[in-house]
């Protein structure tokens, strides 16, 4: 199964995200349409991917990531079909408006919630695996989408595409994801989760949870997305500028082959305070230092550490402080406002950038608001959980 998730997310990824930055470009060329326009368009797919996540949660508590997993792979190749051969604008959001709806059926949420019902106690290894494969989608896919769009161009390419996520996902999703779902084997189990589920939403530290890692993740994804305009504002020329972002990618991988140890022997308080405490630094020194090279790659790996990371400690959140009961319902929940807020973040480092005066200065905010999030993630960490969805936790532990 882990095979299975790992072999799909990488190409769910590839093909239904990181193909799009690859692509757009010659959309734009090749339609008139802006630039603007075509990038909200997967804006939009973003968006409805973070609403659609909190019922598909509840629905893999109830029945299994199976067929929600099979469901969306299916709506994947129909979704890249559509945007492909769409013949108007609103044909092509409507495109995009379902490969979001795909994208809440088969990207991380619904993996994580998938690897924490079945490896539970031992999601951690299984998560940092397939996070680790996953997270070089964009390293296989984002050069090979560039090859295929360069001599048959982007609509065979999305054609292409869809024909690859047929192969490679629907029938995995389908054949190898049989196990059976443990909440299944305990029929009053829905009603006991849907009143737990309340009261951990209803708790301050759940809101103190979701308040910090979306004000957190705004800040690391508008930098992410912002960090080659920064280095060209600081004299590199595009070349140079790719490097430094490029070289953050292997500071990601390696701050997840960190984490699996740091975990089993740092409190939760201690590294959600230690990573957190990394990014808004990382932020702050790409703000400020002007170079070398050498010193702007070193801010951009650190800052990769801390987003490698950082996904980790989101995948984890929910079973490190309540346990693994009603962990789809929860998850889509606290993923519902962080999803929006990388849906935002393209705009808002652009947004910063012109409202400020420069991206180095638009770094300055964002290493801010990543401090702002830092104090609540560590508050989320230190409150006390509600008495009884304690004792619940304690219990299925």
């Amino acid at each position: 199964m882990l095979v299975a998730l790992c072999v799909t997310e990488i190409v769910s990824w590839g093909l239904l995200y990181y193909a799009f930055p690859v692509l757009a470009p010659r959309i734009s060329a090749d339609t008139g349409w802006s630039p603007i326009v075509v990038a909200s368009a997967f804006s939009a797919a973003l968006v409805v991917s973070a609403l659609a996540g909190v019922p598909v949660g509840r629905i893999i508590d109830q029945r299994g990531p199976r067929l929600v997993m099979t469901a969306g792979s299916i709506l994947g190749v129909l979704a890249l079909v559509v945007i492909a051969v769409s013949p108007e604008l609103p044909v092509f959001v409507g495109g995009w408006v379902l490969a979001g709806v795909a994208m809440a059926g088969v990207l991380y949420p619904p993996a994580f919630a998938a690897i924490t019902g079945w490896f539970a106690p031992r999601q951690l290894g299984a998560l940092a695996t397939l996070t680790l494969v996953a997270g070089l989608a964009s390293t296989v896919f984002a050069p090979l989408t560039a090859t295929v769009g360069a001599h048959a161009g982007w609509r065979a390419t999305y054609l292409w595409a869809a024909v690859v996520l047929a192969v490679l996902t629907v029938p995995a999703h389908w054949f190898l994801l049989r196990r059976p779902w443990p909440a299944k084997q305990r029929p009053e189990e829905p009603a006991v989760d849907r009143a737990y589920a309340s009261e951990v939403l209803r708790s301050a530290q759940f809101r103190l949870l979701a308040a910090g890692l979306t004000a957190v993740s705004l800040a690391m994804y508008a930098g992410l997305l912002a960090l080659v305009p920064l280095m060209l504002e600081r004299g590199l020329d595009a070349q140079a500028a790719a490097w430094v972002l490029g070289l953050g990618g292997i500071g990601q991988v390696a701050g997840r082959l960190v984490y699996t140890g740091l975990a089993r022997r740092v409190p939760l308080t201690a590294r959600t305070a230690t990573v957190f405490v990394l990014v808004s630094a990382s932020t702050l020194a790409l703000a400020v230092v002007p170079g070398p090279v050498g010193l702007l790659v070193a801010a951009s790996m650190t800052a990769g550490i801390g987003r490698g990371i950082a996904t980790l400690l989101q995948a984890t959140a929910i079973t490190d402080r309540w346990g693994p009961r009603a962990y789809g319902h929860l998850s889509g929940v606290l993923g519902l406002p962080v999803l929006l807020a990388t849906a935002l973040a393209p705009f808002a480092g652009a947004v910063l950038a012109e409202t400020t005066g420069g991206y180095a200065h638009a770094f300055v905010v964002l290493a801010a608001l990543a401090a702002v999030g830092t104090v609540l993630m560590i508050a989320s960490a230190r409150t006390q959980a509600p008495r009884r969805a304690a004792a619940t936790a304690e219990r299925t532990a």
